[in-house]
């Protein structure tokens, strides 16, 4: 015979289960863990590899990941360097490894690199990625430096940025620069959760200082979409910010994807993964790398 729990057990286990439910979210929410990842696809030899970047930075570590990956082979590579380092050498480096059977080196300097509040520099370092004499890719200001260290040369096929997806944490306002318009150019882009009554929230997305889109009762269109144009092309815009509205503080984030170009939003959850953040295209034509571009950003509203 089947014994119910008694409603005392049964309020026990549940408040359990919320207690371990908020302090799972209090543990990561707590860790403010702030990252940038951005996906280039690149060309090492005769095939074209998905290279990840991601710039993490908390209270206790401040770190480069690189991830240099096969587009059609479970191999890959890992390279991690601690910007928090005391030791001042540690911050310039090289690391080699073997892809696709070809020698590719990873070179960086970022003893002088300047940071604002992001876990990403400013300015004043170089990231490089060469392979065969060729710079495969390169992060960073000091391409002067890059190239006469590394004795390369520039590589006939640039690796175009894909995705970049990033956190950011505020009451109300959210910046962050994104890659839009005509010649693909670092924009930046302001979000606001704003009041324009006293239960009335509404939102308003601006671009360089000027306002592109403005949503209102948002308590009705916490989820949509909406097209601006940016240098006459037109960049499409999604937003869910139901946590912010209808969670405790700091449950959840809102979340935005910025894209540029024809594609529907069907195939871009096609191609993206937004959880692991990796290219997943099996149908694309791996002699030519994708060069649609999409910006994930994970808004943490704090009180």
């Amino acid at each position: 015979m089947l014994k119910l729990p008694l409603e005392s057990e049964t309020s026990m286990n549940q408040k359990q289960s919320e207690d371990q439910k908020l302090t799972e979210e209090t543990i990561v929410n707590k860790s403010g863990d702030d990252f940038i990842t951005c996906i280039y696809v690149a060309k090492i030899g005769h095939f074209f590899h998905a290279i990840t970047t991601t710039w993490s930075k908390n209270l206790t570590s401040h770190t480069l990941y690189i991830i240099v990956e096969h587009l059609t082979e479970e191999t890959h590579f890992t390279c991690k360097i601690d910007l928090k380092s005391w030791q001042f050498w540690g911050k310039k480096g090289l690391k080699s490894f073997k892809v696709g059977g070809k020698r590719a080196d990873i070179y960086w300097d970022l003893r002088s690199a300047k940071f604002s509040s992001r876990p990403e520099p400013v300015s004043d370092y170089y990231v490089a990625l060469v392979s065969e004499g060729e710079m495969v890719l390169l992060l960073g200001d000091q391409n002067k430096e890059a190239f006469k260290r590394t004795k390369s040369r520039p590589t006939m096929l640039d690796a175009p940025l894909v995705h970049k997806k990033e956190t950011v944490y505020a009451r109300k306002c959210f910046c962050t620069r994104t890659m839009l318009g005509q010649g693909k150019k670092q924009h930046d882009i302001t979000i606001e959760y704003v009041l324009s009554g006293p239960s009335d929230p509404a939102m308003r997305i601006s671009v360089n200082g000027t306002e592109v889109i403005r949503i209102t009762n948002l308590h009705w269109r916490f989820r949509g979409n909406e097209t601006f144009f940016l240098d006459n092309l037109p960049v499409e815009i999604f937003w869910d910010v139901h946590d912010w509205l209808y969670s405790g503080p700091n449950s959840g984030p809102g979340s935005f994807i910025f894209k540029q170009g024809n594609e529907g939003s069907g195939k871009l959850q096609e191609r993206y993964s937004d959880s692991a953040g990796y290219i997943n295209d099996e149908s694309s034509d791996l002699q030519s790398p994708c060069t649609e571009f999409c910006h994930f950003l994970s808004a943490w509203k704090i009180e």
